[in-house]
C-alpha cells in the first residue's frame, strides 16, 4: 500500500503560505531512498483547475514508481495566500525556487550513493517557470542532475498571453463587442490597470512577466521528456516541438519527444483523463542510461 499524500502549507514569510501536496516515494522495503524528486510547475489560471485530477493521478503514479513528488499552488492560486490579481511573474518564480529548496533539503543520495535527479514537471505555461527551478537547483546543489518532464509545454509566454486574451474575445463575441478587444486590453494593461478575463484579474506585472518568459535550452539540463497530446492515433509532433527538441539536443540534453493519444484535459469542458500521457511519463522518468533521443514518436495503445 502506497503512503498517503500529505497536504501542508509552505511558509514564505511576509509573502504568506503556499498550499503543497507531498507524495512520498513508495518502496518495499520502507525507508529506501527515493529514485528522484519531481516538482510540478502548474499551468496558468483556469487550466490549473481543469488539470488537478490529471496531476493528482500522475503524482500518485510517480510516487508508486519510487519518486518523491511535490505539487504546489502558486501565489494567488487555489488555497495559497493572496489573490490572483496581486501575483506577479517574479512572485511565481520565487515560489518555484522555494519549492526546489524544500526538496533539496529533503533529498538523500540514491541507492548508488549518487545524487538523485530533480525532475521539473512543467504543464503548459508551467514549463516557462522551469528556468527558475533550474537556477535554484544549480545554486543549492551544483552536481545534482536536473531533468525536465514537459506536458504540452508552451515555449513562449507571449503565446500563453495571447491564448488567455482570446477567452475575453470569445466572451465579447457573444455580446457583439469583440472588435478591437485585444488592443483594448493591452492599452488597459499599459495604463497600469488590471484586466478581467474569464473571472481572473490579470495585473500588468503578471502580464508583462508572462509575455517576456521563454523556455530556454541550457546545458544544465541533461534530460528532457517533451510530451504532447492529440486525439489522433497517428499524430506527429508539432513543428514548434520538433524545433525545441532539436534546440535542447544541441545543448547536450537527451531528448525524448512523443505524442500521446488523449484529450486536451486542461481546456476540456468536463474533467478529462489522459492515461497514456501518464504511462509515457513513467517510461521517461524510469529511463537511466538508455534514455534515447527521439525526435518524434507516437505512443502505442
Amino acid at each position: 500500500m502506497a503512503a498517503a499524500d500529505t497536504p501542508f502549507f509552505l511558509e514564505t514569510g511576509a509573502r504568506g503560505q503556499r498550499l503543497c501536496v507531498h507524495s512520498p516515494a513508495f518502496h518495499d522495503p520502507d525507508g529506501a531512498p527515493a529514485l528522484g524528486q519531481v516538482l510540478l510547475l502548474p499551468p496558468f489560471a483556469e487550466e490549473m483547475n481543469k488539470s488537478r485530477r490529471m496531476t493528482a493521478l500522475a503524482a500518485r503514479a510517480f510516487a508508486a514508481a519510487g519518486l518523491e513528488v511535490l505539487t504546489l499552488d502558486l501565489l494567488g492560486c487555489g488555497d495559497s495566500s493572496g489573490d490572483f490579481g496581486d501575483a506577479t511573474w517574479a512572485d511565481w518564480q520565487d515560489d518555484v525556487r522555494l519549492a526546489v529548496n524544500w526538496l533539496n533539503e529533503r533529498t538523500r543520495p540514491g541507492p548508488d550513493g549518487q545524487p538523485v535527479p530533480l525532475w521539473l514537471w512543467g504543464l503548459r505555461a508551467g514549463a516557462l517557470l522551469a528556468n527558475a527551478g533550474i537556477e535554484a537547483a544549480s545554486a543549492a546543489a551544483p552536481d545534482r542532475p536536473v531533468h525536465l518532464l514537459l506536458w504540452q509545454p508552451i515555449a513562449t509566454g507571449k503565446l500563453q498571453l495571447q491564448q488567455f486574451m482570446r477567452l475575453r474575445v470569445a466572451a465579447d463575441l457573444i455580446g457583439g463587442q469583440a472588435k478591437g478587444a485585444v488592443q483594448a486590453m493591452r492599452d488597459q494593461l499599459a495604463r497600469g490597470e488590471s484586466v478581467e478575463i474569464a473571472g481572473y484579474a490579470l495585473a500588468p506585472a503578471l502580464a508583462d512577466g508572462l509575455e517576456a518568459a521563454r523556455l530556454t535550452p541550457t546545458a544544465r539540463v541533461s534530460r528532457v521528456a517533451w510530451l504532447e497530446l492529440s486525439t489522433r492515433e497517428d499524430a506527429a509532433l508539432t513543428p514548434a516541438a520538433t524545433m525545441a527538441a532539436q534546440a535542447w539536443t544541441a545543448q547536450g540534453a537527451a531528448v525524448r519527444a512523443a505524442v500521446c493519444q488523449g484529450p486536451s484535459f486542461w481546456a476540456a469542458t468536463e474533467i478529462e483523463e489522459a492515461p497514456r500521457l501518464i504511462e509515457a511519463s513513467l517510461a521517461a522518468l524510469a529511463a537511466r542510461d538508455d534514455f534515447a533521443t527521439i525526435t518524434a514518436e507516437a505512443v502505442p495503445a
